[in-house]
Order: C-alpha cells, then sequence, then structure tokens
C-alpha cells in the first residue's frame, strides 16, 4: 500500500477521495469539489491517500501547527474493509508529524480532532462497515484520544453559518498521562481553523469566548 500526497484538484486520486468524502460524510461537513483547489496547493495542508493497487481505498487529512506544536486531524477514512487501510494511514500519519515535530526542534505535543457521538446524533457513514461511528469512537480511543470537558459545536462548511453539533472535539496528547490543556490553546487554535469560514453561527462565538474566559479544559475518556 502506498500514502500518497495529494496536492491538486487535478491529480486524478483526487476524484476518487472527494467521492470518498461524499459517501462517508454528511453534505454540511463536505467542502465542495472545486473549493479544493486552494486547501490542497496550501502547504500546511496535508491531504494523503492510501492507495491499494492504483485504487484509494482510504484518505486522510490533517495540519501541523509549528507554532503549538500540535496537530489536526481533519478526516480519517477507510474507504475498504480487510486491508489494514486505518492501522496503515495512522502510523504513516503519526511518522509524517513526528517528523514535522522533530524538524521543529520538539516531539509532538497531541493532535485534535472533530470526532462523532452516534449516541446523540444518528449517521449513516455511507453504509461502510469500518466508518460506523460506534466502532470508529472505540478505535480512537483505544489510539489515545481524550474527550476535551466542554459542549462543542462548529460552523457548517457550507458557508451558510449554521451551527453543526453532534461531534466532540478530543485532543490525543503526546503524554498519555496527561490530565488537561490550556483552554487559551483550544480557543486560538479553533479561531485559527475556522477563520476560513466568514459566517460564524453565534453558538460558536460564544463557546469561544467561553474557553477564553477559563484557564484549562480537563481531558475526559472518550
Amino acid at each position: 500500500m502506498e500514502y500518497r500526497r495529494i496536492t491538486s484538484v487535478a491529480d486524478p486520486l483526487f476524484s476518487q477521495v472527494h467521492k470518498l468524502l461524499s459517501e462517508v460524510f454528511p453534505p454540511e461537513e463536505v467542502l465542495e469539489y472545486s473549493l479544493w483547489k486552494e486547501p490542497l496547493e496550501d502547504p500546511g495542508i496535508r491531504v494523503f491517500a492510501a492507495v491499494h493497487e492504483g485504487a484509494v481505498v482510504g484518505t486522510t487529512e490533517y495540519r501541523y501547527y509549528a507554532d503549538w506544536n500540535v496537530a489536526m486531524t481533519d478526516f480519517t477514512i477507510i474507504g475498504r474493509e480487510g486491508l489494514g487501510v486505518g492501522r496503515f494511514l495512522a502510523q504513516s500519519r503519526l511518522k509524517d508529524l513526528q517528523r514535522l515535530a522533530a524538524g521543529n526542534g520538539q516531539e509532538l505535543f497531541g493532535m485534535f480532532a472533530e470526532i462523532y457521538d452516534p449516541y446523540r446524533v444518528e449517521h449513516a457513514f455511507g453504509g461502510i462497515k469500518p466508518m460506523d461511528p460506534f466502532v470508529r469512537r472505540e478505535v480512537l480511543s483505544h489510539l489515545g484520544y481524550k474527550r476535551l470537558d466542554f459542549p462543542y459545536v462548529h460552523p457548517s462548511w457550507q458557508g451558510d453559518g449554521e451551527a453543526v453539533s453532534g461531534l466532540d472535539l478530543c485532543f490525543m496528547p503526546g503524554n498519555e498521562d496527561l490530565k488537561q490543556i490550556e483552554a487559551s490553546l483550544v480557543a486560538d487554535f479553533l479561531t485559527r481553523y475556522y477563520a476560513v469560514l466568514a459566517d460564524k453561527p453565534e453558538a460558536w462565538t460564544s463557546m469561544v469566548g467561553q474557553l477564553k474566559s477559563r484557564d484549562t479544559v480537563a481531558l475526559l475518556p472518550l
């Protein structure tokens, strides 16, 4: 299996990646095809495909923020079972991030991720069994992700200013004994991450304001 980076909408692999995105995630979570041009060309946004026998069988997007020494996993999709795609993507991504952190003279502090809570909101995820939200949540817990202790919403990626709920913002600390992180880091990260969306819902703005008034946010079991 190959770990291939995609940096252009013209890459033939990208159409397969976007098809997977559209099959797995609800519409408000998926950026329209043509709007991917700039993100893919952005050196700070890393989109990789797991390629098996010429076909995309999984994909992941993530970012590394050198000034905070943290990463964000935008998405991870397992498109075919029985190939070990999930572990391949997780291990390849971690090695890449560790290399980036080492180039920054540090060990990776941790990684954010938005994780669906299927106990609150039901999503079909395109009928792809490895993407079942109950399974994914447990797997991500096994990987070391912890739930950040605050009610979470995010702006819709459709750019309509709607608040999207039914997810938790989580963090996988490099030190598994870490019990909390600074609330200012969470607020600053969210502000930068969603800067690309001009229309923010009031619920999101209020949430970020509340984070700025706190000192720390606890890391709870997922």
